[in-house]
């Protein structure tokens, strides 16, 4: 099984706008002109940060509906009272590996969540749909410490207003 990263950018790489909203995102396209539903039903795991399941709540009145079917973690230092939802904290790293391999782990969003999981090598798939939006300023999807990492183009698609490139590491 495999750790994916599975989530859209900006043509100028932000993965949300400088307050992490996400209205850039809802007006360029629907997920469901994506592959998301094929995509997900092979996730076992969900892991993201208190900022991601922000903006979750925001846009879902029941967040647990959007993952119904994975356990779902959210790195955060505050109790959460959302079905569906496990509250976790410390290095996102550590606890990835502490999930095993026979699991399918999908990083949901953020960079403070992808970052140390990118910096151990533990990301096996990046799939990364790039929205034809410049937001000039913003939260970028990568933070992780300066390193060459090389990865393979594996598959590159159109999903009405979406590019989808398809990386996996080497």
């Amino acid at each position: 099984m495999s750790v994916y990263f599975y989530g859209c950018v900006t043509l100028d790489g932000y993965l949300a706008a400088r307050d992490h909203g996400l209205d850039w995102l809802y007006q360029t396209g629907a997920v469901e002109e994506t592959d998301y539903e094929d995509f997900y039903a092979r996730m076992d795991v969900t892991l993201m940060g208190r900022r991601t399941f922000q903006e979750l709540e925001r846009q879902e009145e029941d967040p647990a509906e959007v993952y119904p079917t994975t356990e779902n973690f959210v790195f955060t230092h505050r109790a959460l009272n959302q079905k569906g939802f496990t509250a976790v904290s410390g290095d996102p790293a550590v606890f990835t590996e502490s999930l095993g391999r026979e699991k399918n782990i999908w990083i949901v969003g953020g960079n403070t969540i992808l970052a140390p999981v990118l910096d151990r090598n533990l990301v096996d798939y990046f799939i990364v749909q790039v929205a034809p939006v410049l937001l000039g300023a913003g939260i970028p999807l990568f933070t992780q410490k300066e390193a060459l990492r090389r990865l393979r183009l594996e598959e590159v698609r159109k999903y009405g207003q979406f590019a989808q490139l398809v990386y996996s590491r080497l």
